[in-house]
């Protein structure tokens, strides 16, 4: 190891990359004394993270195989996404998890605190146990009301929430990577598909047990299991997630039960989180993203509102400083700031933070996003109980629904989504604004959730697809949005990052399945690979690196925009890689023909293969 690093890291980052000077061979004697030379940096960073997986395993030796060195990178990546990142991303809220998640710098004062729900007899019982072995753990009991008042009275006592235990131990979760070391809302449903076709349905199963815990306890399924996320929801996949991992379940008969159990839990949440408060508007009869707070979100990084602070501290005569502190306490109110913060933290709820299409109006909006996904909602409650339940199936609180009771709910979106959120002219989708009653033009990713969701007819599908390649195609992959829409809105202020010219995995992974479904196979593969082939290049070029996101004009791991780029900073070699990015690769895998994964193993450039 030191041999390769003295020679061939010639940055300094613990890592041999496409960056470090010009490579020279490197010369082995193998065992049977013949001279290997290694010529490429994929080969000789490969080395170095095999030596480095020894050197941590505390092996004094390691007998490598030429071909361990020269894997295939689409096979390397795979396999030490199935074989070594899943179990690096898993995580147990018990007695054997909790110092991996506490000691994280989210942590920011002594005390490992974990947050256990009022009704929650197991677990109320099971962490003052703990409570009495540990001196730094310090247990919360929650009150039965969550209230954005209380959440704001513990933005100085951060905490973890407690998860669902049985049998004694903490039902396990994937996390996304980094730091983001807790249970996400949507991530994890991507998370879920990589592990079911990686043969880890027992994870999958245990993040929808871990998602019903949430709801069952803390109302809704959070954006994260942190004490500052107990008033925010994250984009609804739960209905998707219970019916393909029931679907991938060898032995249905006997996991009926979980079944009706998870599906009553799933109907709860449309209910009561999306249905019945402000996440639905009457005017409309559809939906938005609306999470309620008080003040500056707390988890945001230092000066993450600088701008905003400055020019309202300006209007007080206050330096910034100040200003955020009396803002903090209350001492200074401004109607003002409190609305944007609304719109800061319905952005947040959305997923994507954060992105000009949502800024200071996500709470005025009907997105098509969140529309799409509820109608998956209701079109997988009539399907399982079509199918699982002989067209009637009761909750666990005893209500009756039919599936055409839930049919009769999609139609009634479908009409009121083309209502409101299609533009005729433009032949497309878009979000609505319930305040000034028009439709934003603002041409992103989520304008195409509706080809996942199953609710365009094939002509909408004819208009969208086109749209779709031509607005929102990089040489990497799909974007975040337009370079149109994104010039338009930011007026040259800073990047946002779910914005050009930056690719997300969701974003992939819903609208190649969108493309399939309606028969766009040609167009699917071609996005499948421009991702994929962004993955590997950047994995072979940079020691294995498999990032938060991608700059996909660039096709570029390297992204500076707001918060950098989660899971590009390791020395040696990447023990995770990130969770929904893991999940697209081995997705994308799955529906590329083997003539295309070896077109990846040699690294053809997309615009070579799928002509401009």
């Amino acid at each position: 190891m030191d041999d390769l690093l003295s020679g061939y890291d010639t940055d300094g980052d613990k890592k041999i990359t496409k960056d470090d000077a010009p490579q020279k061979d490197y010369y082995m004697m193998s065992t049977n004394g013949d001279t290997i030379i290694l010529r490429n940096t994929y080969y000789i960073s490969n080395l170095l993270q095999e030596l480095a997986i020894a050197h941590e395993e505390h092996c004094e030796n390691l007998t490598i195989s030429l071909s361990q060195i020269q894997e295939p990178p689409a096979e390397r990546i795979s396999r030490r996404i199935r074989s070594h990142f899943w179990d690096n991303l898993t995580r147990t809220i018990d007695a054997k998890g909790l110092e991996r998640i506490m000691d994280d710098e989210k942590m920011d004062d002594d005390h490992q605190r974990i947050y256990v729900p009022y009704n929650d007899s197991v677990g109320i019982e099971y962490f003052l146990g703990l409570q009495k072995k540990r001196r730094n753990l310090e247990v919360v009991i929650l009150p039965p009301e969550i209230t954005p008042e209380y959440v704001r009275s513990i933005n100085e006592l951060p905490g973890i929430l407690s998860l669902k235990i049985e049998n004694g131990k903490g039902v396990p979760f994937v996390v996304p990577g980094g730091r983001f070391n807790e249970m996400y809302g949507w991530d994890s449903y991507f998370e879920g598909i990589g592990l079911i076709i990686d043969d880890r349905l027992d994870l999958a199963k245990a993040m929808v047990d871990n998602f019903c815990y949430q709801i069952e306890h803390y109302g809704k399924i959070l954006n994260a299991n942190r004490s500052y996320y107990l008033t925010r929801t994250q984009p609804p996949f739960l209905s998707s997630f219970i019916r393909e991992v029931y679907t991938a379940m060898p032995n249905k008969d006997e996991n009926k039960e979980w079944l009706a159990y998870s599906l009553s839990i799933a109907i709860k949440e449309y209910e009561n989180v999306w249905m019945n408060g402000k996440r639905y508007t009457p005017e409309t009869g559809l939906n938005r993203y609306y999470a309620e707070g008080i003040g500056i979100p707390p988890e945001t990084e230092p000066g993450h509102f600088r701008v905003i602070l400055q020019e309202h501290a300006d209007s007080y005569n206050l330096p910034v400083l100040k200003f955020e502190e009396k803002y903090k306490s209350g001492e200074i109110k401004d109607s003002t700031l409190d609305c944007y913060f609304v719109h800061d933290r319905t952005l947040r709820e959305s997923g994507h933070d954060t992105t000009w299409r949502l800024d200071n109006v996500a709470a005025d909006l009907n997105c098509v996003d969140v529309n799409s996904l509820l109608y998956k909602y209701e079109k997988d409650f009539e399907f399982l109980i079509a199918t699982y339940f002989n067209e009637s199936f009761i909750t666990e609180s005893g209500q009756t629904y039919t599936n055409e009771y839930w049919h009769e709910k999609t139609v009634t979106r479908k009409i009121r989504m083309k209502q409101y959120l299609w533009d005729d002219e433009k032949q497309c989708y878009f979000d609505y604004n319930i305040k000034t009653k028009k439709q934003i033009d603002f041409m992103a990713a989520t304008n195409f959730f509706p080809l996942w969701a199953g609710l365009c007819t094939k002509e909408d599908a004819a208009h969208l697809v086109p749209i779709l390649m031509s607005e929102l195609k990089a040489q990497g992959g799909i974007l975040g949005s337009s370079r149109a829409s994104t010039e338009k809105y930011s007026n040259g202020l800073v990047n946002r990052q779910w914005d050009y010219p930056y690719g997300w995995a969701p974003h992939q992974m819903l609208l190649w399945k969108g493309l399939i479904d309606y028969g766009y196979e040609t167009e699917a593969r071609e996005m499948i690979y421009r991702w994929l082939w962004t993955i590997t290049q950047n994995a072979v070029d940079y020691n294995g690196t498999i990032p938060e996101k991608y700059d996909v004009v660039a096709s570029t791991h390297k992204v500076y925009a707001e918060y950098g780029n989660v899971g590009t900073e390791f020395a040696y070699i990447t023990k995770s890689g990130f969770g929904w990015m893991n999940a697209s690769y081995q997705y994308g895998l799955s529906l590329l023909d083997d003539e295309y994964i070896q077109k990846l193993d040699n690294l053809e450039n997309p615009d070579t293969i799928f002509k401009v």
